[in-house]
């Protein structure tokens, strides 16, 4: 059975290490305890029974509590595995930036960092040119450069 923990934003990488370190120490059967990548403010914890869970929570700090039901494996899926999706950009696109503080800007990409599901770009229109890290998502391709002609 899945637990859905919930915690202080920001200090989930805290409380996935405390609550490990309690369960090892006193021998609770927990399964596994994770941070689903993109949420926020909750952490899973995979145990046997509802007791369990409560005890490797119990009175650690950056824990809020336990969400009263328990999830089933499919639920959390698509949280839990790595779903490599094929990532259309390329280096040397150019680019609009449709999220974040530089929306509507252009953009050069320079670096691809498929793990982290990030890009490297120089903005088009900066008088000097520093790279910036953007979440794939907060970008749209406008323009390819056609690289395939040099084979």
């Amino acid at each position: 059975m899945f637990f859905i923990i919930k915690v202080t934003t920001n200090k989930e990488e805290n409380a996935v290490d405390m609550i490990t370190d309690r369960a090892e120490k006193k021998g609770l059967g927990l399964n596994a305890v994770l941070k689903p990548h993109g949420l926020r403010g909750y952490i899973l914890i995979e145990a046997d029974d509802r007791e369990t869970a409560e005890d490797s929570v119990f009175n650690l700090p950056y824990i809020k509590g336990i969400i009263g039901k328990t999830v089933g494996y499919e639920e959390i899926k698509n949280m839990v595995e790595i779903s490599i999706k094929e990532i259309s950009i390329k280096e040397g696109d150019i680019v609009e930036i449709i999220g974040s503080t530089l929306k509507g800007e252009k953009a050069k990409v320079i670096r691809i960092d498929k793990q982290k599901e990030e890009v490297v770009v120089n903005l088009l229109g900066a008088v000097v040119q520093l790279p910036v890290t953007i979440k794939i998502d907060n970008v749209k391709v406008i323009r390819r450069e056609d690289n395939e002609d040099e084979e």
